[in-house]
């Protein structure tokens, strides 16, 4: 089936075939990502709007939206330009006024002759102790009032586009639903009770009552489901296609796991014993690896990926670890090489500040061979660096890297295996969403001899009483973490947050003691300063959030975040995950500028309670939303028109086993219900799927 299936072609036309709408309508409709009669009806009405008929309006609270029928009185033009043009109404018990501004008095004189009757609906509110009702929403002869909808599903708009021509339009665009094949398992509408697919979009547009809007409401769940379950069909469809292209089988022979593993001072958790065997088995088989491997701050995930790079170098080959700068790269390198030269294995770092002669011997060794395990940045992409033989790439810190590049890594070693290291706790259904076509491997226990660090919220009025804290800390030989808040829109207004603090620390602690690091700084003297903070020598760091990801100071014990209320939970529990590193005892301190919203108050108590990133990524997610957690614009995270991820984030778990099962039963979607799938493909635009399908 090569094309779109003709069922659906009525809901891809033109939106100039439907009711009301012109090319100006249609263009203005474009800006909202509108284009076909199928784009309207995925644009759910977001509230109702009750316009059920009464007798009279005596007697409602005002102001209030109110339908009546009524009989036009007298007309009252305006005694000055601009003025107000009224009709006095009377309904079965009390009258009340109509007003139209730049009312054309000959045009409402035709619209209500005096002594006609009139169905109004409108929002009527009392102005000088009068009730009047401005502009009409509708104003009809009894004779048409059954135009007017009881309850008046309320639409998003845009600049051009009035409520009612979205409703008309809406009307013209329903007339077009067919009844379409079911695509969802028969066994879950049961249980769900959802009506089919035509029931359910005509029902979500003639809701009869707030309820009909939640997202529980059935009509929505299941449309909802639909959208989640194409997202999931088609990441499964990546991932058969992904693992029919062969890989290579890694077998793993101990050998130099069983080094590293009796050098470590100590054994290796419960949970990276299974994510090295899970890893192991998925790199000994004949399918190609993609792998997430999950752990939070701490959660030891440099050990679990250089025993996955031990595997590849055990089978003879290469791997490679990529990191998406050059701090995280050098140190990655810097955490794997006492262990690497345990195992006796060559390790090798390469970013873009390798140039000239050296950068040519690395990359001649490397196509020897005698390079084992590379560390780098996406410099490791470029045309010219060419492995011997690569079984195995890991990626650090997913977010900045999307399934493109998955590809890209690839296909530099033609079946090598992927695992992507990510220490941001996802909740389960943002996980699912993002990395549906992996499968997961998750750190949840801490390594022995990680202390938990002490968290107290503190307001910024307090401030003085912090520094003389930290005087007496650094006395002691500690280290200190400072971040300043991200203020402005503008990288320079946080520059200069940043310098105020650095010099007022630096006044109060002395010359010397205080280092700075933030965004706009060149990156030599950015690692310039990171380096004299790792060396110890400089006792402070103030930083803007650089420091969210990977630098790792054992001896920093202290961190202080300014501002806390306005971080995301994600990132402040990060940001405290860069102590409690070392030995001793360590702080983080929320400072925050009273007064604390209610929102502000409940996000720094989940991090003073719990140290458990999952549990404070679930509470993040319920109180700002998926795409505010990951930054949507770079989350890679796909934008659903009806599915509410926060809200219906169990449909998500369901879409994924559903994807996967139906297609380890009709992998090419050639049954009654792969067929129906093929249909729900087409019609949630997801056809780049069927490139992926052998027959497509």
């Amino acid at each position: 089936m090569s094309g779109r299936p003709e069922i659906l072609f009525p809901l891809f036309s033109g939106l100039e075939k439907l009711p009301g709408i012109g090319p100006k309508t249609a263009q203005n409709l474009e800006q909202i990502h509108i284009e076909t009669p199928r784009d309207l009806l995925f644009s759910l009405p977001y509230s109702v709007q009750d316009r059920r008929r009464r007798d009279t309006v005596a007697g409602l609270e005002l102001p209030t939206v109110a339908t009546v029928e009524v009989t036009i009185g007298a007309h009252r033009p305006p005694r000055n330009r601009g003025g107000a043009y009224r009709i006095t109404v009377t309904d079965a018990e009390t009258d009340f006024q109509l007003v139209f501004f730049h009312g054309r008095s000959r045009y409402l004189e035709a619209q209500c002759p005096e002594g006609s009757r009139r169905l109004v609906s409108g929002k009527l509110e009392l102005f000088d102790g009068i009730a009047q009702m401005v502009h009409p929403d509708h104003m009809v002869p009894l004779a048409e009032a059954a135009t007017i909808p009881e309850f008046e599903p309320v639409y998003h708009l845009t600049h051009g586009v009035s409520q009612k021509t979205m409703f008309k339009a809406l009307r013209g665009a329903l007339d077009l639903v067919s009844d379409l094949p079911e695509w969802i398992d028969p066994e879950q509408v049961k249980r769900e009770a959802w009506p089919s697919w035509d029931e359910a979009i005509t029902t979500a547009h003639e809701p009869q009552g707030q309820e009909d809007l939640a997202p529980d409401a059935p009509a929505r769940a299941r449309l909802a489901y639909d959208e989640l379950f194409a997202h999931q069909l088609t990441l499964a469809i990546a991932r058969q296609s992904e693992r029919k292209s062969r890989g290579i089988q890694s077998q793993a022979t101990g050998r130099l796991q069983s080094r590293v593993l009796s050098a470590l001072p100590y054994r290796p958790t419960g949970a990276q014993t299974r994510a090295i065997e899970e890893i192991s088995a998925d790199m000994a088989s004949d399918r190609r690896m993609n792998r997430l491997l999950q752990g939070d701050v701490g959660a030891g995930k440099t050990l679990v990926a250089l025993m996955a790079l031990l595997v590849a170098v055990e089978a003879g080959g290469q791997g490679v670890m990529m990191a998406p700068t050059s701090i995280l790269a050098q140190q990655h390198y810097e955490g794997l090489r006492p262990l690497a030269e345990e195992a006796g294995v060559v390790l090798e770092l390469l970013t873009g500040r390798d140039k000239g002669a050296e950068r040519k011997a690395k990359l001649a060794a490397l196509e020897r061979g005698d390079i084992q395990i590379l560390v780098g940045t996406h410099a490791v992409f470029q045309q010219d660096v060419h492995f011997a033989d690569l079984r195995l790439a890991i990626v650090d810190e997913q977010h900045r890297f999307g399934v493109r590049q998955r590809m890209e890594l690839a296909e530099k070693g033609m079946g090598a295996d992927v695992l992507v290291m990510t220490a941001t706790p996802i909740p389960r259904s943002l996980a699912l969403a993002q990395y549906g076509d992996m499968d997961v491997s998750v750190l949840d226990e801490k390594p022995p001899g990680r202390k938990p660090v002490k968290t107290a919220v503190i307001s910024t009025e307090r401030t003085e009483e912090i520094v003389s804290h930290l005087r007496h800390a650094i006395e002691e030989g500690r280290q200190c973490y400072w971040v300043c808040p991200l203020v402005g829109e503008s990288e320079v207004m946080d520059l200069t947050a940043a310098e105020e603090r650095f010099k007022l620390l630096r006044a109060a602690l002395g010359e010397g003691v205080v280092g700075l690091v933030h965004g706009q700084m060149p990156v030599g003297e950015k690692d310039a300063a990171m380096a004299a903070f790792q060396r110890g020598e400089t006792k402070v760091l103030v930083a803007t959030t650089v420091i969210e990801v990977g630098v790792n100071v054992p001896n920093a014990s202290i961190m202080v975040i300014e501002r806390a209320e306005i971080f995301g939970l994600a990132q402040l529990h990060q940001l405290r995950g860069r102590v409690g590193r070392g030995s001793a005892e360590s702080t983080c301190l929320l400072m925050y500028q009273p007064p604390l919203s209610e929102g502000g108050r409940r996000r720094l108590e989940v991090l003073r309670e719990t140290e458990d990133g999952f549990r404070i990524s679930e509470t993040d997610l319920e109180m700002r939303g998926a795409g505010d957690m990951i930054g949507t614009a770079q989350s890679g995270l796909p934008r659903f028109r009806i599915a509410d991820l926060e809200r219906q984030a169990p449909l998500m778990a369901v879409a994924q086993s559903d994807a996967r099962a139906l297609l380890a039963k009709d992998p090419d979607l050639t049954g009654p219900r792969g067929q129906a799938a093929r249909v729900l493909l087409w019609l949630m635009k997801q056809d780049q799927a069927f490139r992926l399908i052998s027959v497509g």
